[in-house]
């Protein structure tokens, strides 16, 4: 990445997960099918502020796999990459392994 996108606030930038279009045996998957609310978190932002001015820190952190809703974010392109920008509470979950 050649510029390095620092999210305000609660954003978050998150580099979407695209899963395999064939299966282990080469079956051809379905455009559908292939299709997973999963993503990377590339960028947290420092947080929030509440009235009192303290700030509510992001409850993910770079590294992350969250799961992301299926509509929603706001699709940022730097250089042949594409990204999206979530707000910390429109993220779904974390994902673990």
């Amino acid at each position: 990445m050649a510029k390095r996108l620092i999210p305000n606030l609660n954003r978050v930038l998150v580099e979407k997960i695209l899963p395999p279009s064939k299966t282990n045996a080469g079956i051809l998957l379905p455009e559908k099918t292939t299709r997973l609310n999963s993503g990377r978190v590339v960028a947290v932002g420092p947080g929030a502020r509440d009235r009192d001015g303290n700030v509510i820190p992001v409850s993910v952190k770079d590294g992350d796999t969250v799961l992301l809703p299926e509509y929603g974010g706001t699709e940022v392109k730097l250089g042949d990459k594409e990204y999206h920008l979530f707000r910390d509470e429109d993220i779904l979950g974390t994902l673990h392994d």
